[in-house]
Formats: C-alpha cells, structure tokens, sequence
C-alpha cells in the first residue's frame, strides 16, 4: 500500500493570544519584528499572514493591518487588525488614549520612589535610533508621561510596572534611564551588559479597550518569556493571587 505525501505547506504556529473575526494579538519575544526593517528579517506580519492563508484555506491576499508597535527587543502584547474597519477604529482608540497599555520592567537600580509619575520632553535622533530628554519648547520635543510603581524586589533587581500615558518613540527606556534605572539589557540607554537570551527586560504585560466592533471590553495578557528573573516574578504574583506565603 503506498502512501499519500502530504505536500500541504508548514509553518510555524504564531504565539497566538487572542484572535475573533477582527483582531488577532500575539505574544511577540525580544526579537521578532513588528514591521519591516533594513535587516530584511521575516516580519510578525508576515508570519502572521502565511499562517491565516492556511489556517482558513484562503485563495486570495490576507488582510492584517499594523495598529501599534513594539521595539524589536522589547516582547508582549502586540495587536493586529484582521479588517479594515477594526484598523481605523483601533487607530482612533490608541490616538485618544482610550487603550490601556501596561509593562513590566526589571531593572537594577532601586527607583528613588516606590511609586511616581514621570514627565519629560522627548526628541528622537533619527540617525542614531534614539530618544534624548530635552526642553520643554526645543523644537521637535514631544512630552511623554508614564507612571510606574515598583512590585517586587529580588535580590538586587526590581520589578516595575509602568502605566504608559503617551507613545512616544522609545519611551519607556529613555524615561527610566534618565531618572537612573535602565532596564536590563538595554545598551542603548545605559544598561553596561546585553542579556544572554537577548532582547531587554521590558514586557508589555497587558493592553485593556473596548472592542472596535462589538464594544465589549477586552484585557489581552502576556506571560514574559523565559528567563530566571521573569520566572521569579511570575512566581511572586501567583503567591500573592493565591493568598500564600513563600
């Protein structure tokens, strides 16, 4: 009896968190990409798209419409819209600020308070891919807010979560590295080592909105990958939910 060759085409599952008949989030690590760069590397976009051909046997081009990014060594949640009516709606959502984003870092200088709301100015080097703190009215400066209060301590390192206010390019990293907290990892704004699993200890925990259709509310979570010191925290907060002690 001869076999039958399976030629249908593989592809790797998409770390798929959430997905309905508009939107579709993954958990992206600390090296996929958000949208396309000079480095030519495969896009989550477009794994995304081979990925839907398949899976519903489309014929056609698969629509997926980028609503916000990511910095490609930052991982978590990232949402993509599967029409077009969900993009300009979830356009219009983040623009107003009607989107609830929520990160996790780790960094490895205590925060000189346990609990605060950041503001500066900020101004993007193009050249250089990088954010610097400057005036309130230098030209090109954008004001960015985020507020952060610290969870765990471990050792010597420090769990934040940061409440994001604004978007604006690299904001996080540049906002704790100015009041003397980098995040791990990150070399481009302070950090002295890279991590050995790469990407930096920034996550994008959770993102909360009303759905753009249907209006029901939506919380998409992201379990960090796995490293020690997400582990450890992971850990931490299960205790806490559960009500025991460690």
């Amino acid at each position: 009896m001869n076999s039958i060759k399976d030629t249908s085409p593989k592809i790797s599952t998409p770390p798929i968190i959430y997905e309905d008949n508009h939107l579709i989030a993954v958990n992206k690590s600390g090296s996929d990409l958000v949208q396309g760069d000079r480095t030519g590397d495969e896009t989550l976009p477009e794994l995304l798209k081979s990925w839907l051909k398949i899976k519903y046997k489309k014929t056609g081009n698969v629509y997926l419409g980028v609503i916000h990014r990511l910095d490609r060594p930052v991982s978590g949640v990232v949402i993509y819209a599967k029409t077009s009516k969900a993009l300009t709606r979830m356009n219009r959502l983040f623009r107003t600020g009607s989107v609830k984003k929520t990160y996790w870092a780790i960094v490895a200088s205590k925060p000189p308070f346990e609990a605060d709301t950041l503001t500066h100015y900020l101004k993007k080097n193009k050249i250089k891919n990088k954010s610097y703190v400057t005036g309130k009215f230098e030209e090109g400066s954008k004001e960015a807010v985020l507020s952060y209060k610290l969870m765990y301590t471990f050792r010597k390192y420090y769990l934040l979560e940061i409440d994001l206010k604004t978007g604006r390019h690299h904001q996080i990293r540049c906002q704790l590295s100015q009041i003397g907290c980098p995040v791990l990892g990150d070399l481009k704004y302070g950090y002295p080592r890279s991590l050995e699993q790469g990407g930096i200890a920034l996550h994008a925990r959770e993102i909360s909105f009303s759905h753009p259709v249907s209006n029901e509310f939506i919380r998409i979570t992201a379990d960090p990958g796995k490293h020690k010191l997400w582990e450890t925290y992971l850990e931490k907060i299960s205790h806490r939910k559960s009500g025991t002690n460690q």
